[in-house]
């Protein structure tokens, strides 16, 4: 697979990550953890080298799953995780205190079975400790030798200036998709023009870009999807003439529409670099295509025109976790 580079600072991964928290977390029932080393040391071998986790995931338990599969390759891989939650709890308030980011790294250390820690994301803003005071901790993690590089997740363009200006931010993780355009307006300008790579997580719109759901599909009662707008049976009614567009494309291209979808996002910027999860196999080898997907410049054009008649009905989160994003 091809590289890509986060950020100016040299940090080279795959062109396609993996998305390890579905296996734990937020899409019902958890892999059985032999099954899930199995998956990620899958992707491994077909060409990723970049691993997405977080202490939140779980809590705990995805960043033990990736660095039990991991750790037999770890120096050919590139392992984020994140920082941000009280008591790594998602379901708790935000703590990005120094004392607690530093208690989440040489945590996160142990589980992920390293010395240091690739990619180390705030994972949501908090308004309580100021942007400054927390790069300024990752900047002296960086400097101790237990973090390589800093980034953000779900920052405001604002937030992101202000962190970048303590120490340099690698990358942006982020919801980008053709079903989540948000990014374009204000993000993807400020992160071209300081240098800093974006890292798409939900490239596949939570499985909807697959065409694999309808307003008929029942998730699991623990999947996150149930308190997702976008995701009632009305909005996803409503929102199938976008998951028609890409799958007739895919037709055209003798692709999945999975591939389409990851193959626009590749083509937006050289820095982009989308994280799909999925916890089957032939799903993941289905994603991995993505990569080799070309769409020529009068597809993309295509395409675009195509969005410009598509409305997406219903927010992409409810209001208590919007309120988290942004800032």
């Amino acid at each position: 697979m091809e590289k890509r580079v986060l950020g100016n600072k040299g940090l080279e991964v795959s062109a396609l990550g993996l998305g390890c928290m579905g296996l734990s977390f937020g899409y019902g029932k958890p892999t059985e953890k032999s099954e899930a080393i199995a998956l990620i040391r899958a992707a491994f071998e077909q060409g990723i080298t970049f691993f997405d986790t977080a202490e939140c995931y779980g809590p705990f338990v995805n960043e033990e799953v990736v660095g039990e599969a991991l750790e037999p390759f770890r120096k050919e891989v590139i392992i984020a995780t994140k920082f941000g939650f009280q008591d790594g709890d998602s379901t708790k308030g935000l703590d990005s205190s120094p004392a607690r980011i530093r208690a989440v790294v040489e945590a996160s250390l142990k589980r992920l079975r390293t010395d240091s820690i690739d990619l180390l994301y705030q994972h949501r803003v908090d308004p309580n400790v100021p942007i400054e005071e927390v790069a300024g901790t990752v900047k002296d993690l960086i400097q101790e030798g237990k973090v390589k590089y800093f980034g953000l997740s779900e920052a405001s363009a604002e937030t992101i200036r202000r962190a970048h200006s303590v120490q340099h931010v690698s990358a942006l993780q982020s919801e980008y998709s053709l079903f989540y355009r948000e990014p374009e307006k204000e993000i993807i300008p400020t992160l071209e023009e300081l240098g800093i790579g974006f890292v798409p997580f939900s490239p596949l719109g939570k499985g909807f870009l697959t065409g694999a759901i309808n307003e008929e599909t029942k998730f699991e009662a623990s999947d996150f999807r149930n308190i997702v707008p976008r995701f009632s049976e009305e909005n996803r009614k409503a929102n199938q003439t976008l998951v028609d567009l890409v799958k007739s494309i895919a037709g055209e291209k003798g692709a999945a529409a999975s591939q389409i979808a990851l193959a626009w996002l590749l083509a937006q910027k050289s820095w982009i670099v989308p994280i799909p999860g999925t916890t089957k196999l032939n799903r993941l080898t289905e994603n991995i295509g993505g990569a080799k997907v070309h769409l020529s410049k009068e597809e993309l054009s295509n395409i675009d025109l195509a969005l410009k008649n598509i409305e997406i009905v219903g927010a992409r989160y409810p209001q208590q976790l919007q309120d988290r994003v942004g800032k």
